[in-house]
C-alpha cells in the first residue's frame, strides 16, 4: 500500500513513490473541457463515431509503475470490459497528461518513456500557460520505442487532433470557463 497523503496524486516510477498536489484551477479546467468535449462523440457516441472508454485520472498498472494520467482512452475493442477494480492493468491507447509548472518535467522525462514501454499509441501534452496541445504518436523501429511529435496546436482556434481527429475540437474549451 502506498503510503501517500489523501490530498495529493501518487505515482510509483522507476521504484519511487512521487507525490503531487492536486491540479490547480488552469489545470483542471483544461482537463475538463478535453474531456467534455472528447466523451460525447467518443465515449457515447453522439455526434461522433464512439468506440472509446474515456476516463479522468484512471490509475495505470504498468509492470511495477503506478501512474495517474489526467486523462486516458481505451478502444473498446482493446477493453471489453470495464474492470471492476481501482486500477487498469491493460495500457490505455491514449493518454493526455495537462502539464502544469511543478509537473510538466516529470510527466515529459519520467512519464512518457512508461508509457512508450507499454504500448500506449498516442500522447496529447496539453499545456494551460502556453496554450498548446501537442499530439505525440508512438514508433516502434528495430525494437525501440520513441515518440514523434505528428501535430502542434495553439491559441484558440479549432482542430482535428489524431487519434480523434473524426471531430473539430476547439481549443478556446480548453482555456476558458
Amino acid at each position: 500500500m502506498l503510503d501517500a497523503p489523501a490530498h495529493q496524486v501518487a505515482e510509483v516510477v522507476q521504484g519511487t513513490l512521487h507525490t503531487h498536489p492536486r491540479p490547480a484551477a488552469r489545470h483542471a479546467l483544461a482537463s475538463a473541457g478535453l474531456g467534455m468535449s472528447l466523451g460525447p462523440p467518443f465515449h457515447h457516441g453522439d455526434g461522433g463515431p464512439g468506440g472509446w472508454i474515456i476516463l479522468f485520472e484512471p490509475e495505470l498498472h504498468v509492470d511495477e509503475d503506478i501512474l495517474v494520467p489526467d486523462l486516458a482512452g481505451w478502444r473498446r475493442e482493446r477493453l471489453a470490459e470495464v474492470p471492476d477494480a481501482a486500477y487498469f492493468e491493460i495500457a490505455s491507447d491514449w493518454v493526455c497528461e495537462v502539464l502544469s509548472p511543478s509537473t510538466a518535467a516529470f510527466d515529459r522525462v519520467e512519464k512518457l518513456p512508461v508509457y512508450a514501454a507499454a504500448g500506449v499509441s498516442w500522447i496529447w501534452l496539453v499545456d494551460p500557460a502556453l496554450r498548446t496541445l501537442e499530439v505525440l504518436k508512438l514508433h516502434v523501429e528495430s525494437g525501440s520505442s520513441h515518440w514523434r511529435i505528428v501535430q502542434t496546436f495553439e491559441g484558440d482556434k479549432p482542430v482535428r487532433a489524431e487519434p480523434f481527429d473524426a471531430i473539430e475540437l476547439r481549443l478556446k474549451r480548453l482555456w476558458s470557463a
